[in-house]
């Protein structure tokens, strides 16, 4: 079943025979009425990890379908941008299906000569990344779910040096490698120190603007690989470098986050359920070729939302 960590006041690690018999969790109603909403999280933190974040989107594509999962705000950061916008229109399986289709026409990953590439570079991972975020968003209807939808921010960096962006930015993933290598915690503290600065940015303003598969894009984008683009002005790359699991504003109520990788270090913390993949999923954060990593990772964040549910990972001792 998925790691998790989280406070014992509210998750209980039992389940009932009959939902072991059945393989899928009991009836809930009775654990909703006693927290006192019809919802079991008022937030949904959507952590990055590139491709690994089709494990989280297969997780919570589960998870809402079993519970009530309502949240008020949600948050999300590199390729968590995506799972939060997917969640919110309801088009994760189709972020899903797109993906897996440009995978299937994507051999390489980098190239000295691509003249598909334009001002993206030698790799084809920014193109084919705002192909699929403009085929999945792009449209009024998106727009319109995420402007009239629950309170979406999305994080952003600002590199140290605006005029030499793409290479503080790349500098600034040796150190981001370093702090989640040796702390190996989702809230990052090493690279706002060497100057990195995040800002959470409005993504339902940004819908409204007709903005938001730029804000998706610009979200993702990891120096050097991609070229970092102007966001109110000033460059803006994956703030993923800064934290893993950024909180909304205001933060209040009960929270789940969603991770993509194991971490050695969660914080315990009363409001916050932190869940991550049972073992390290098979997408790399950045293959752009291989579609059947993709299907396994959304595949085995399935796998570990029923287990989880299964597990009574949530349920008996919910108080208000």
């Amino acid at each position: 079943m998925p790691r998790f960590a989280s406070a014992a006041e509210w998750v209980s690690p039992c389940v009932s025979s009959a939902a072991e018999a059945s393989g899928r969790a009991e009836p809930i109603g009775a654990a909703v009425a006693m927290v006192g909403k019809q919802t079991f999280f008022d937030q949904v933190v959507f952590s990055g990890g590139g491709t690994r974040c089709f494990w989280q989107a297969g997780f919570i594509h589960v998870l809402r379908q079993e519970i009530p999962v309502h949240p008020e705000r949600l948050t999300g950061v590199s390729g968590g941008a995506c799972s939060a916008c997917g969640f919110v229109t309801h088009r994760g399986e189709r972020v899903r299906d797109a993906m897996i289709e440009a995978f299937s026409r994507q051999d390489w990953n980098i190239s000295l000569d691509d003249p598909a590439s334009g001002d993206h570079g030698h790799t084809p991972h920014q193109r084919v990344y705002r192909e699929v975020i403009e085929s999945c968003f792009g449209d009024r209807e998106a727009a319109s779910l995420i402007d009239e939808g629950p309170q979406v921010q999305i994080l952003i960096a600002r590199p140290p040096s605006h005029s030499w962006a793409k290479l503080s930015g790349a500098a600034m993933t040796l150190v981001y490698e370093a702090d989640t290598m040796l702390r190996s915690n989702p809230h990052l503290t090493w690279p706002e120190a060497a100057g990195m600065v995040g800002e959470l940015i409005d993504a339902n303003q940004a819908a409204r603007d007709g903005r938001i598969t730029d804000l998706i894009c610009a979200a993702a984008t990891i120096p050097p690989v991609f070229e970092p683009p102007l966001w109110g002005g000033a460059p803006a790359v994956d703030a993923g470098m800064i934290d893993q699991a950024p909180l909304p504003v205001p933060d209040q109520g009960r929270t789940l986050v969603l991770l993509t990788k194991i971490f050695r270090d969660v914080p315990e913390h009363p409001d916050r359920l932190y869940v991550m993949p049972s073992e390290s999923v098979v997408a790399d954060k950045i293959d752009f070729t291989d579609p059947d990593k993709l299907r396994q990772t959304w595949q085995q964040g399935e796998e570990d939302a029923h287990a989880f549910l299964k597990s009574g990972g949530l349920t008996e001792r919910l108080k208000p």
